[in-house]
C-alpha cells in the first residue's frame, strides 16, 4: 500500500483524555504501517511530548507543515478549518466523537468527502441535527491498543476489588458507588481528573481490578484487560456488559445513551448482581477480537482511500473563501449567540459562562494561529 501523509487535528493535546488518546493511538498506529501522520493543535502537552518521543512531528502552527498532506483527518470544528484554510485543495474527513458539544460540529466545506461517527449516537448527529449526507455518513467503534492492553488473569467468582475509572465523576458519584459496593464486600478505588490522579497508564492500573465502572473508551479498555464492567458516569448507571448485550451496547460506543438509571445505590447493586465471571471471559475474547486498534485503522484506511479518490479540490479560490466564510461563521454565533439564548435561565447560566469562557480561551489560541499563518503567508511573499 502506498505510504498516506495524514495531518490530523485536535483541539488540545495537553491532557490525557477521549481524542487526544484516539489521535495518539491512530498517529502511533499508521506509522507503525508505514504512513507518515503529522498532528496539529493550538494547545501541546503531555500527549504531544508523548507523539514525539516516537518521531511523529506536531506542530502548533501550520506554517511549519510545508508539505501538502494526502488527506486531512479531521477533529474538532475550528481545528480542521485552520487546516482547510491552509490546504484548501486537500480532501478530507471529519470524525465526531461527542454528541452534543459543539466543537464537534461538522464544517460546511466542499473539501469534506466523508464524516464518520464513532457510534450510532453520533451517527444521528451528524445526519439528523448536522444534515451531513447518509451515503458519505460511515461508523467506525472506538478501539484499543491490544499491544498495551494485555488480558489480566481469570476473575474471581465473586468480585472484591473495583474501580471507578472517569475524568467527569466526582466524590458523590464514588460515595454512591462505594456504598453498594461494601454491601457485597467488594472494595473501591478511583481514578480519573476531578479525584485528583488520572491515569497515565491504565493498562497497567486495570489489572488490579476485578470490576470496573466506567463508559466509552475507558470502559473498551476495561473489557479488553480482562474485568467486568458496569456502564456508569456522573449522568447515571448502565448496565453489566454481557455477551448477550455486547453488540448493542458497542453500537451506541458504552456511552451516554446507555445511563438511563439514576445514580443510586440499589440501581448499582443490582447491576453488580449480574457479575459473572465465565460471561465476562467471554465479552473480553470478542472485544479482543473485533475491537483491536487494526480494525479502526483498516476501516479508516479505506475512508482515507474513498475521500482521495474524488481527487484534490479543483476550485482552490472558492474552497478558501468556503473555510473563511465558515470561520467567520462560528466566530460570530459563538461570541454574540452563547448567552443571549439562555436569557431567563439562571439555573444554567454559571454553566453557559463557564462554555463560553472556555470558547473566548480557545478562540485567543485559534487567533494565535491564524496570525502565525497569515504572518508565513506574508515571509513567503515578500
Amino acid at each position: 500500500m502506498t505510504s498516506l501523509r495524514v495531518l490530523i487535528t485536535n483541539l488540545t493535546l495537553a491532557h490525557r483524555t477521549g481524542t487526544e488518546l484516539y489521535v495518539r493511538d491512530l498517529a502511533l498506529g499508521l506509522q507503525r504501517r508505514g504512513h507518515q501522520p503529522v498532528v496539529f493543535s493550538p494547545e501541546l502537552g503531555s500527549v504531544s511530548d508523548e507523539l514525539r518521543r516516537h518521531t511523529i512531528p506536531v506542530v502548533d502552527n501550520l506554517e511549519q507543515v510545508s508539505i501538502e498532506p494526502d488527506v486531512i483527518h479531521g477533529h474538532h470544528t475550528f481545528e480542521t478549518i485552520f487546516a482547510l484554510l491552509r490546504f484548501p485543495r486537500a480532501p478530507a474527513i471529519f470524525v465526531c466523537h461527542d454528541l452534543s458539544a459543539w466543537h464537534d460540529t461538522p464544517p460546511r466545506l466542499p473539501q469534506i468527502r466523508r464524516f464518520v461517527a464513532v457510534d450510532e449516537t453520533r451517527r444521528d448527529r451528524l445526519v439528523e441535527r448536522h444534515g451531513t449526507p447518509p451515503d458519505r455518513t460511515v461508523m467506525i467503534h472506538n478501539a484499543v491498543d491490544l499491544n498495551r492492553f494485555q488480558p489480566r488473569g481469570p476473575l474471581p467468582e465473586r468480585p472484591r476489588h473495583a474501580l471507578v475509572l472517569s475524568n467527569y465523576a466526582c466524590h458523590r458519584e464514588l460515595a454512591i458507588i462505594k456504598a453498594a459496593c461494601a454491601l457485597r464486600g467488594v472494595k473501591v478505588d478511583a481514578a480519573g481528573k476531578q479525584f485528583g490522579n488520572p491515569s497515565a497508564s491504565p493498562e497497567t492500573l486495570l489489572h488490579r481490578y476485578d470490576l470496573v465502572f466506567a463508559m466509552g473508551r475507558c470502559a473498551i479498555e476495561a473489557l479488553a484487560c480482562g474485568a467486568a464492567v458496569i456502564v456508569c458516569d456522573v449522568e447515571g448507571c448502565g448496565p453489566l456488559v454481557t455477551s448477550a448485550e455486547l453488540d448493542r451496547l458497542r453500537a451506541m460506543n458504552l456511552g451516554r445513551r446507555l445511563l438511563q438509571q439514576p445514580m443510586q445505590r440499589d440501581v448499582i447493586l443490582q447491576e453488580i448482581d449480574r457479575y459473572d465471571r465465565r460471561d465476562a471471559e467471554l465479552v473480553t475474547k470478542r472485544i479482543r477480537e473485533t475491537a483491536g486498534l487494526d480494525c479502526l485503522l483498516d476501516q479508516l484506511l479505506a475512508v482515507y482511500h474513498d475521500a482521495i479518490s474524488e481527487g484534490p479540490v479543483s476550485d482552490v479560490e472558492a474552497a478558501l473563501q468556503a473555510a473563511e466564510c465558515e470561520l467567520q461563521r462560528w466566530t460570530t454565533l459563538r461570541t454574540n449567540g452563547t448567552l443571549a439564548r439562555y436569557e431567563g435561565q439562571m439555573p444554567r447560566l454559571p454553566l453557559m459562562l463557564r462554555m463560553y469562557r472556555s470558547f473566548r480561551k480557545r478562540l485567543t489560541r485559534m487567533c494565535v494561529v491564524l496570525s502565525r499563518m497569515t504572518d508565513g503567508h506574508s515571509q513567503r511573499a515578500a
